[in-house]
């Protein structure tokens, strides 16, 4: 049996008339840059993330970087981030002139560890950005403290997490990137709502943060006054707004097929003897897993039999990001950062996509359970 790490042919065949409908509409239009689903796509993510704004640019790596430039962050300062995440979440830090502080995670979560921020703060330290890895959320509650008791900003990274609920507000549950000072969100096509090529978008309920990421997305340009900044060229194209404002519709039965998927995966593995750790899940947050992954002993061995299989796995991530040659310089690798060194030696993500069949998740379980017999 073959089974994909992700089945986006599967996802495409549900929703392929209405699709193809919406691409042919667009291109009928001759509206290809900033149009009217753009402008569609921004009200409606505002509106389901309960944001007053939501500007679309080019990249979630766009997103990130554009926050910052937003909030003043730049050159001398520095900003606390996880070592254990997709590289763009630092190297945007280092692209405005800044320095990445990397704090250690939790063991269950895999997320930043809000306990260990203050020990690495400095005069310098301007901001955090903490990432809401494979869908499950960092603890907002902590991190918001920290960042008020320090005068810092928050750069919420909620590329794995689109649509993740945090509990541990008061009053009624919210959504990442509705939290800290900006939501950073990605569409790239392996996400929970990702589009058919590269795209972004930032969340805030800071007019003038917003204002100045929609004048940093094209170059700067102020409409009222010319050239302002010093900008980029990060639109989010017309065609991908128009496929995700389909997808959008979608996207919560995604998130509870995928919870039933993960649902089936805990039942299997703790009816089995296998020495397999399931996904933690926090009581302050629901979970849209947008990786299922768990920590198992003799990983590699493991992966390369499943692959034998016929089952597609990942490793997200082999290498923190303290000890990646890029950040040698910064004499990153001798800090002391265990639980996500460890981390990157006992991970692996298994199939969770939301047309995965419960006959092809059985078949994953029983793979493993055989390895280890």
């Amino acid at each position: 049996m073959k089974i994909p790490l992700l089945d986006l042919k599967s996802q495409y065949k549900t929703i392929e008339e209405e699709v193809n409908r919406v691409v042919e509409e667009v291109l009928e239009s001759g509206h290809y840059i900033l149009g009217p689903n753009v402008k569609a796509l921004e009200e409606e993510i505002a509106d389901y993330c309960k944001v007053k704004y939501a500007v679309g640019v080019a990249s979630g790596t766009d997103a990130l970087r554009l926050s910052l430039l937003s909030l003043g962050v730049g050159e001398g300062d520095e900003v606390i981030v996880t070592p254990f995440t997709f590289i763009a979440t630092a190297e945007v830090i280092t692209q405005v002139g800044a320095r990445p502080t990397f704090v250690d995670i939790e063991e269950k979560s895999f997320n930043l560890d809000p306990a260990n921020i203050e020990k690495a703060l400095t005069h310098r330290t301007k901001a955090i950005i903490p990432v809401h890895l494979y869908g499950q959320a960092v603890d907002m509650r902590k991190i918001m403290y920290t960042a008020k008791k320090h005068s810092l900003k928050v750069i919420e990274d909620v590329a794995q997490a689109f649509g993740t609920e945090y509990h541990g507000w008061t009053g009624r549950p919210k959504k990442l990137g509705s939290i800290g000072d900006v939501g950073c969100l990605s569409f790239f096509p392996t996400k929970n709502l990702g589009g058919y090529g590269d795209g972004g978008m930032v969340l805030t309920n800071d007019h003038e943060v917003a204002r100045r990421i929609k004048m940093l997305r094209v170059h700067g340009l102020d409409s009222n006054c010319g050239h302002f900044l010093l900008g980029y060229n990060s639109r989010l194209d017309e065609l991908q707004a128009a496929i995700l404002r389909v997808k959008l519709r979608w996207v919560d039965k995604w998130t509870r097929m995928r919870h039933q998927n993960a649902s089936l995966y805990n039942k299997l593995f703790s009816s089995s003897t296998v020495p397999v750790r399931i996904p933690f899940q926090a009581p302050y947050a629901r979970h849209s897993y947008c990786a299922y992954t768990i920590r198992i002993p003799k990983r590699d061995r493991l992966r390369d039999y499943l692959k034998k299989k016929g089952i597609e796995t990942k490793i997200y991530y082999p290498l923190p990001l303290h000890l990646q040659e890029v950040y040698r310089d910064l004499g990153c690798s001798d800090l002391d950062l265990p639980m996500a060194e460890k981390a990157s030696k006992e991970v692996l993500s298994l199939p969770i996509y939301p047309e995965l069949r419960e006959a092809q998740i059985e078949f994953v379980v029983n793979e493993i359970k055989n390895f280890f017999s």
